[in-house]
């Protein structure tokens, strides 16, 4: 991960000669390629892989440099104020009362960077917490609760249906129907879709873990938790937007952190044994036990061309000992798709560097 986020810093070394800047590059890629071997190993026995998703994905003409989903977005900073309610269920200790510095992202759906913020369909907040002893924890939440589908032979078939027909450059409204039909499974989120409305800043959605996680105790017990970030700042503390922005959501969050820290409790519901941890399409009953065990501070951003984020992986299984991965089949797809798009940005980046060092 560390030589991605320094490939910039390598600008130098590839100006000394063509046989540095091709060792350089092999040294790189065969990084790249063990860690995309190893990570998307999940795939390697299922019909879909992580090439074809993030082949999808990009589209026809794909973004070099950029995330192939979630292309777009501003990279933000804080701390995680842990109040210690989470403590006695994990022993990760970003629970721990205590402050936690993060590093994050504000996005917007879709593979093209330059697209207007409002006329995304799905808004993200992704994070990275780091710790003592090599811990890290690495979550990325979007604002549906639920997925619509639970496997990645479904999810990658919903993309398709939701890829532009290839002679209008459309959705095809009867495709789109049809898969749904097909997938009764998905009617917790299109209850979600029909009902949802898109808030007007970032600070005010919330944003969901969607697949569950366990936290693991001293004792070795599990329990199988979601999680979710609310905003601390209501709708009518927010100004305006200039809708007639491409970046109206960017420009004033920009604002707002001029002014102020923009905060969100991060909400933890516990499983009981009747729930599915491992079907990310089922919500969980309102009833079930809820702990906040924070607060999420946003006190500064940057450019994502400049900032810290720009080539993060927020890859979701990333995680510090006392918290695990479920056998969610969803989970591991995208964690499998994360580092794909990752190693294709970093190629790209790097032949950019490559090519300008000539």
């Amino acid at each position: 991960m560390k030589i991605f986020d320094s490939l910039r810093q390598k600008k130098a070394l590839l100006t000394q000669s063509p046989a540095a800047r091709k060792a350089l590059l092999a040294t790189v890629m065969t990084l790249f390629a063990t860690l995309i071997l190893t990570v998307a190993g999940f795939f390697n026995q299922q019909s879909v892989t992580a090439q074809q998703f993030v082949n999808l994905q990009e589209g026809e003409i794909p973004h070099a440099g950029f995330r192939r989903a979630h292309a777009k977005g501003i990279c933000i900073a804080g701390k995680f104020e842990s109040n210690g309610a989470l403590a006695s269920y994990s022993t990760a200790t970003f629970f721990n009362k205590g402050s936690t510095p993060f590093l994050g992202r504000f996005s917007t759906a879709g593979n093209n960077p330059t697209a207007p913020d409002l006329k995304a369909p799905v808004r993200s907040l992704a994070f990275i917490l780091l710790g003592d002893k090599n811990q890290e924890w690495r979550v990325a939440m979007n604002t549906p609760p639920v997925m619509a589908v639970a496997t990645p032979e479904a999810f990658f078939a919903q993309l398709q249906a939701l890829s532009p027909d290839p002679v209008t450059k459309k959705p095809d409204p009867a495709r789109i129907s049809a898969f749904f039909v097909a997938h009764p499974e998905s009617q917790a989120f299109n209850d979600w879709k029909a009902s949802y409305a898109p808030t007007n800043s970032f600070a005010t959605e919330r944003y969901h873990s969607i697949n569950a996680f366990y936290l693991v105790d001293d004792d070795g017990n599990k329990r199988a938790v979601r999680w979710v970030a609310v905003p601390q700042l209501s709708k009518v503390d927010i100004p305006p937007l200039a809708k007639d922005s491409p970046d109206a959501l960017q420009n004033q969050l920009q604002d707002l952190l001029v002014e102020d820290t923009v905060r969100f409790s991060l909400i933890f519901t516990l499983a009981d044994d009747t729930d599915d941890e491992n079907n990310p399409t089922i919500p969980w009953p309102s009833e079930r036990k809820k702990i906040n065990a924070g607060t999420l501070s946003i006190n500064r951003w940057e450019a994502q061309a400049t900032g810290q984020c720009a080539q993060k992986n927020f890859d979701p299984l990333v995680l510090p000992d006392g918290i695990e991965a479920t056998a969610d089949p969803i989970l591991r797809a995208r964690s499998a798709a994360y580092a794909e798009s990752y190693r294709r940005r970093a190629r790209e980046i790097l032949l950019d560097l490559s090519a300008s060092a000539e």
